[in-house]
């Protein structure tokens, strides 16, 4: 019989780490008496950071006395207390490899179900003093689970807990947890786990991702779709040379390149909402630039055509715009991006602002070039017909589609636009214009432009029935940092080390979408230890190569790991967490 040794309980407090602040709940200190247990939490207990831990699905946490043996002889360690793993139950029995998603147990006069393993995160490495704590719960097939709260009641350490029933397909807790987070993942375990229905709507997310790759067939994408969006590998690594055979101007500020392979060899198709990146030398003695520029033509053409619009102080647009010429070459690596056109029967709404129709053009592009039979909308934001990019192109294109309904706004047009023909209206596109609009609630929307515009069309999206999953945005810059339960605060522009170490210097490290390069140096510890260092917005949560947060295209370049990931990261990407150059690179960031 499985015993209740411990119940543990803590509120969120900050606690320093890293010269930052986390908000975090992982202490837990055991309580005497009884305790209530509620749908959502225990009397007396919290969560820093609901995104990643708490809730309905994971309102309890549990974690078992041979765990704590187990890693007291890993570890060579004899101070753990209850609540060490941040878990709200201590129990005797209930092991990984033996309680399953779905079984169920009544403690006290409470009933639980099991819904997931723990989520891999930082946190408990923080709390162990040990930061690969998190990929070692995982190798070592000891991650512990999470229960809702069938039937709220009281509970109490000493307790005996007693199964009353169990979950379908008898899956563990450890298969599951491995299922998701170590390489392999065959297909029918995945449509095993997705026959139980108490697993946690994320999981069952993750799992779905999986299984549509592995219904793809083999070989179609690498990586871990489970964790993080996956492409296809890149056609080649690093950069190859291509020449401009074509120039256009597209509107005032904008302007097209249309790129062939130096060679005459064909150049691989690339996806609808790609991006190549461009690597230019606009200082013979400086360091090389490298920028990303959206392709907007035809996906499967002989060529690329990227667009550019010219910033007031962009220096790889300026330098494209004053001595680019039919004849010259360029540095091209191959395309890449997850701003893609899924392969539906939904209706397609193309939003976009400015120079953002770039990846949804080619994604028009796309439609048209089959005559596809789906509702296609196209909407876009311009200030006025001069400032309003492959205006003539995409009539064209709508006109190939039949079910393709277009708006434009002009937020000042010019006396000489018209009406009805340049424009749809005058003004910005707002809640209220999309409300009257009227978008099908079961369509894929793509979003394009600066963040203001996406952030406003998302919500009003949402706000007309749109479930969030079916709305996709494309950001030109660095995207928005993912640091769970660091507190928030000023952020500085991306800038150079505060302090650069003595010796000699490495491999030069481009962080893309930051414009930044800097010499790498073993003292900064990992690649996105260097990246934090220089304020480059950074995503992560575990930190130890497990929950694939922190994947970052890599345009060039190689590097190390250590310690190595539990599951590698796609070709052509790096895990910035826990990896070293052993090159000169460039990460998209």
């Amino acid at each position: 019989m499985a015993t209740l040794i411990s119940v543990n309980v803590g509120l969120p407090k900050d606690i320093a780490w890293r010269g930052t602040t986390v908000h975090t709940g992982i202490w837990k200190q055991p309580v005497t008496g009884p305790v209530r247990v509620r749908r959502l939490n225990l009397d007396g207990d919290g969560q820093g950071d609901l995104a990643g831990h708490g809730g309905e699905q994971r309102a309890v946490l549990v974690y078992q006395l041979d765990s704590y043996r187990h890693w007291q002889r890993y570890m060579k360690r004899d101070d753990f207390v209850h609540g060490q793993f941040g878990e709200n139950f201590t129990v005797d029995g209930l092991a990984d490899d033996e309680v399953c998603i779905g079984d169920r147990y009544r403690i006290g006069d409470a009933v639980f179900e099991v819904t997931q393993p723990r989520v891999t995160c930082y946190r408990v490495g923080l709390r162990l003093g040990e930061p690969q704590m998190a990929a070692l719960l995982v190798s070592h097939h000891r991650p512990g689970f999470y229960m809702r709260v069938l039937t709220e009641g009281r509970v109490r350490a000493g307790d005996e807990i007693v199964k009353i029933a169990s979950g379908p397909e008898a899956m563990t807790v450890a298969e599951t947890d491995a299922l998701l987070y170590l390489p392999g993942h065959p297909k029918p375990e995945l449509e095993r786990a997705l026959r139980v229905p108490a697993l946690s709507p994320g999981w069952q997310t993750s799992f779905r991702a999986l299984l549509d790759d592995a219904d793809r067939g083999s070989g179609a994408q690498s990586g871990n779709s489970g964790l993080t969006t996956t492409t296809p590998p890149p056609a080649w690594p690093g950069f190859r040379p291509q020449s401009i055979v074509g120039i256009e101007t597209e509107s005032a500020s904008i302007f097209s390149l249309t790129l062939a392979s130096a060679d005459h060899k064909p150049l691989p198709a690339a996806l609808p909402g790609q991006y190549l990146g461009i690597r230019l030398q606009p200082d013979p003695h400086g360091p090389p630039v490298i920028r990303n520029y959206s392709l907007s033509g035809r996906p499967g053409a002989e060529t690329y055509r990227i667009s550019v619009k010219q910033e007031p102080h962009g220096v790889a647009s300026t330098y494209l715009r004053q001595h680019a010429k039919v004849g010259d070459t360029l540095d091209v690596a191959a395309p890449r991006g997850t701003f893609l056109l899924k392969d539906a029967d939904t209706p397609v709404l193309l939003l976009s602002a400015g120079v953002g129709a770039t990846p949804v053009l080619a994604m028009l592009q796309a439609l048209a070039a089959r005559h596809s039979p789906r509702a296609v909308w196209w909407l876009h934001a311009a200030r006025d017909g001069e400032n309003h990019p492959f205006a003539e192109e995409v009539r064209t294109l709508l006109t190939r589609l039949p079910a393709s309904r277009s708006i434009v706004s002009y937020s000042t047009p010019r006396n000489t636009d018209r009406p009805g023909v340049d424009y749809t209206f005058a003004g910005r596109f707002d809640l209220k214009r999309i409300r009257d609009l009227r978008p099908p609630q079961d369509a894929d929307a793509y979003l394009c432009g600066p963040g203001s515009f996406m952030a406003d069309m998302a919500e009003a999206l949402r706000a007309c029935g749109l479930s969030a999953s079916r709305i996709r945005t494309e950001i030109f810059g660095a995207e928005s940092a993912i640091t769970p339960g660091v507190v928030a605060g000023p952020v500085p522009a991306p800038h150079q080390p505060p302090r650069v170490p003595g010796g000699r210097p490495g491999p030069s490290v481009s962080f893309v979408r930051s414009g930044l390069t800097i010499p790498w140096h073993p003292e900064y510890g990992t690649l996105l230890e260097l990246a934090e260092a220089c304020d480059v917005p950074v995503r992560w949560s575990c930190r130890t190569g497990v929950c694939h947060t922190c994947e970052t295209a890599l345009v060039m370049g190689r590097v190390d790991y250590s310690p190595e990931p539990v599951e590698p990261p796609a070709a052509g990407s790096a895990l910035i967490c826990c990896s070293t150059p052993t090159a000169d690179i460039g990460l998209d960031m």
